[in-house]
Formats: structure tokens, C-alpha cells, sequence
């Protein structure tokens, strides 16, 4: 894609989240209406999962990500993916109460069709552009803990032993084809675009991002059945890695605190309310290095 062509597409998206965030204002009355995801609509002629596959198949990791954040932002993602789900929740913090609703996607990042689709693994670095783009942001621990507790479906985790391949498109896609028939399976419990969740590491937003001076990617999750993750809390990985287990899920910004719309990413910079997303206290880099993806 020209880099005109590109320019015209993220201000275009940018226009739509601005949309958004004002339809967001304007259905607390009572009634929360339904958000959806910023981006265009499929292609007729998108590429699917499968195809997308075979293509970035042998590019290096920038190349590769260039093209999954290409897709991606011209709409060549499943329909299920689209309308959010929410996340609700009361909390009281020194006296004071908050009704929480914030709004998640129902399904790791993927590029392709509802039948043909690649849930795909990205550095931090690509992950951080594409939800500032479109006015999301990634999830804390304390987040995805909710997300699975709050979950229609609850994957187990489906490991791939360790190995130097697990960065590799290749092992990336064993483990899709692996949780597509995971998730087929719960298909008569649960539709696609139910909120499901328990088959990835989470990729997300930390205090530790910003602890050392080389930044890192930071990981969390992939629960037990019985709601234990596998993975702690980790930075031990650089920016620039991903493997087959890590996961993207986004979460928009906006959030409803008390019928108000606020933005997560200010309240995780808040001395009190950043509990309501937190538990490692305030966050006051909510994302990963932006110097990276202007």
C-alpha cells in the first residue's frame, strides 16, 4: 500500500473511533448501547486466514508485521471479532463506589474470515500501534483475570513444547488449527462472539514495561480450568518477540466509571481510581514505547 493510501485509511479509522467515543456519551441513559470495533468492513476479495498464512510465511519479523497491521487496519478481520463485549463491575475505594463497564474483544486479534481466520501473535510494538490507531488500549493482569472469570467459554491451554521454531509462522498456526477445533467443539454452548478466553498469554500493559532500560514485552495468563495461569506476570522476552502462545486482546479506551465516559488509560494514572484496572498500582506509562510506532 502507498503511503498515501495508508494516511487516508489511519485518518479515516481515527474519525470513526472519534464516532465512537460520542455514540459511547450519548447511550448511558439507562441504556448501554452496543460498541464495535473501528475498523472497515471486510473486503469482498480479503484475503483469508489461510492464504494470509502462506504469504508472511518466510518474511522477517518487520516485514510480516507490516503486513498484519496492513490488514488489519483495512477491516481483514472475522465478523465475530466486531461488537465488543462488556466487562461490568462495582467496586468501592475509600468510601467511594464505581459501576464499571468497560468493553473488550470477544476473541484474540485475527486476521481472515469467521471460517478462515489466523488469531495472530505480534510484538508489543505492533499490538501498541494498531490499538492507538483506534482508540484501544491493551489490558492489565488485573484485567485479564476479569475477562476470563467473565468468559461464556473457557479454554484449556494447549501447549506446544518449547522449541527455537515457536516464533515461527508454521508452530503460530499449529496452535490456531489446534483452538479452532478447540473452540468448535463449544460451538452449540457458545457462537462465535462469545467471549472466550483461557488459550493465550496475554500481552499487557505493566509497570514492568518500563522497569529496565531495554523495553519488554510483557505476558500473562493462558488460566487453568480452575482459573490458575500458567504464566505469571513476565518481561524476561524483548520488544521485538513474539511466539505461537501470545495473544492480543483489545480494549477500548473509553470506559464507563458511574455513567461518566472516561479513558482507561487515564485512570491507570490516577493515585485512587487506578485500582479499579490495576493491581500494581498506578500505571503511568500505560503502553508500550511510543517512539517506536509514530
Amino acid at each position: 500500500m502507498e503511503q498515501v493510501e495508508m494516511n487516508k485509511t489511519l485518518n479515516s479509522v481515527l474519525n470513526r473511533s472519534a464516532v465512537m467515543l460520542l455514540i459511547l456519551a450519548l447511550g448511558v441513559s439507562g441504556i448501554l448501547k452496543a460498541q464495535k470495533l473501528p475498523l472497515p468492513p471486510r473486503a469482498n476479495d480479503a484475503i483469508s486466514g489461510s492464504t494470509f498464512k502462506n504469504q508472511i510465511d518466510t518474511l522477517s519479523v518487520e516485514d510480516r508485521e507490516n503486513q498484519i497491521y496492513q490488514e488489519i487496519l483495512n477491516g481483514n478481520i472475522p465478523t465475530f471479532l466486531r461488537d465488543l463485549v462488556p466487562i461490568s463491575f462495582s467496586k468501592t475505594i475509600k468510601d467511594s463506589a464505581y459501576v464499571v463497564t468497560y468493553f473488550v474483544l470477544p476473541d484474540y486479534l485475527a486476521v481472515g474470515s469467521d471460517t478462515d481466520y489466523f488469531l495472530m501473535p505480534m510484538t508489543p510494538i505492533l499490538a501498541q500501534k494498531i490499538a492507538k490507531a483506534i482508540g484501544f488500549t491493551l489490558p492489565t493482569k488485573q484485567m485479564v483475570d476479569q475477562i476470563w472469570s467473565n468468559a461464556s467459554v473457557k479454554l484449556p491451554p494447549s501447549p506446544i513444547p518449547p522449541s527455537a521454531q515457536m516464533t515461527t509462522i508454521p508452530v503460530m498456526w499449529e496452535h490456531n488449527t489446534r483452538l479452532k477445533g478447540q473452540r468448535k467443539e463449544t460451538l452449540k454452548q457458545a457462537p462465535m462472539g462469545d467471549l472466550v478466553a483461557g488459550h493465550k498469554k496475554d500481552v499487557i500493559i505493566s509497570n514492568k514495561i518500563y522497569e529496565k532500560s531495554s523495553k519488554p514485552v510483557v505476558i500473562y495468563g493462558w488460566h487453568y480450568q480452575n482459573g490458575t495461569p500458567i504464566q505469571p506476570v513476565y518481561a524476561g522476552h524483548g520488544e521485538t518477540y513474539a511466539d505461537y502462545s501470545h495473544g492480543i486482546r483489545l480494549v477500548q479506551d473509553s470506559v464507563l466509571i458511574n455513567n461518566k465516559v472516561h479513558l482507561i488509560t487515564e485512570v491507570l494514572q490516577d493515585t485512587q481510581k487506578s485500582s479499579l484496572f490495576s493491581d500494581e498500582g498506578v500505571i503511568e506509562k500505560p503502553f508500550y514505547p511510543v517512539d517506536k510506532i509514530e
